[in-house]
């Protein structure tokens, strides 16, 4: 990044072979792919530590190839979170904070997202407590919360939210709205109507980097009304001096770095001072002047 932005903007993935010519240059291998995206955006969701950890080597190489300043906002593993249910996780929680040590010692870490499964109910409240009681403090979190107990803007929300501010980690807003607000045109569209939440829209602050999780639709212009709000709040957020995070989903991947420009030429348009997003790796190749031969 050739300038820091007083926020990290970034798409789910760093991956995207519709990206090449545009965030990638036309012929960069996959290997440079991610250095071709931190090129442009100052951070990305690591929803692939979900699934299955990266070793210790593959975390440094990641911080090797990215820019200074860039951060990974990864997904605590599902064993922890869906499979033991913040449990008896102890060492499937310790591999994940030794590849987080890694990063932040690299400067690379953002924040670590737990996302809980959507059957998590307020029943089960007192095992986030303790778990968030038990991680370190010092690296950063965020939780997601998906069951409707956290919603009721009653007990459970209040309780959530306090603990919450209590330990300085940031509620995820996850706001679905926009996929939601017509039927599907796309089969990426259709495919994301049956997968995703519809969660109640929260705006809820409760620690100093609120991460913001947009999902839109794959025509970037019909997910501008929503983009336009969370632009209202996040330079309000901004101005307040928090650094937050926003992470722009479309049903097809392919879209999520337009809708993360979009997002930011949107806020620009409320914070002027703040510099535009460097030009993409793709983009530059085309306007780079050719050279003239003589023969």
């Amino acid at each position: 990044m050739s300038e820091r932005l007083p926020y990290f903007i970034g798409c789910p993935v760093w991956t995207s072979p519709a990206w090449k010519g545009t965030v990638y240059r036309a012929k960069a291998p996959r290997s440079q792919w991610l250095g071709d995206y931190s090129r442009v955006f100052p951070t990305v969701e690591g929803n692939t530590t979900f699934y299955a950890l990266p070793s210790v080597e593959t975390a440094r190489r990641w911080a090797a190839e990215t820019e200074p300043g860039f951060r990974f906002a990864l997904k605590f593993p599902q064993a922890v979170s869906h499979e033991r249910r913040l449990t008896d996780c102890t060492v499937e929680t310790r591999a994940f904070l030794q590849v987080l040590d890694v990063l932040q010692a690299a400067d690379r870490l953002g924040p670590s997202f737990l996302q809980l499964p959507p059957t998590f109910d307020a029943s089960e409240f007192p095992k986030l407590q303790s778990f968030l009681k038990r991680l370190p403090a010092g690296f950063p979190y965020a939780v997601e919360v998906r069951h409707r107990d956290y919603f009721d803007q009653g007990r459970a929300e209040t309780a959530l939210d306090q603990l919450l501010m209590e330990r300085g980690v940031d509620r995820v807003l996850f706001d679905s709205r926009p996929l939601y607000s017509s039927p599907p045109v796309t089969e990426a569209e259709k495919a994301s109507q049956t997968r995703k939440p519809r969660s109640p829209f929260r705006t809820t602050v409760t620690g100093p980097r609120p991460m913001v999780r947009v999902v839109g639709r794959d025509k970037v212009d019909q997910t501008i009304p929503w983009l336009t709000d969370w632009a209202d709040t996040v330079s309000g957020w901004i101005r307040s001096g928090l650094e937050p995070y926003v992470f722009t989903h479309a049903p097809d991947d392919a879209f999520a770095a337009d809708m993360a420009e979009t997002f930011h030429d949107l806020l620009r348009a409320r914070l002027p001072q703040m510099a535009p997003l460097p030009t993409w790796p793709g983009r530059a190749e085309l306007q780079a002047p050719r050279q003239q031969t003589l023969f």
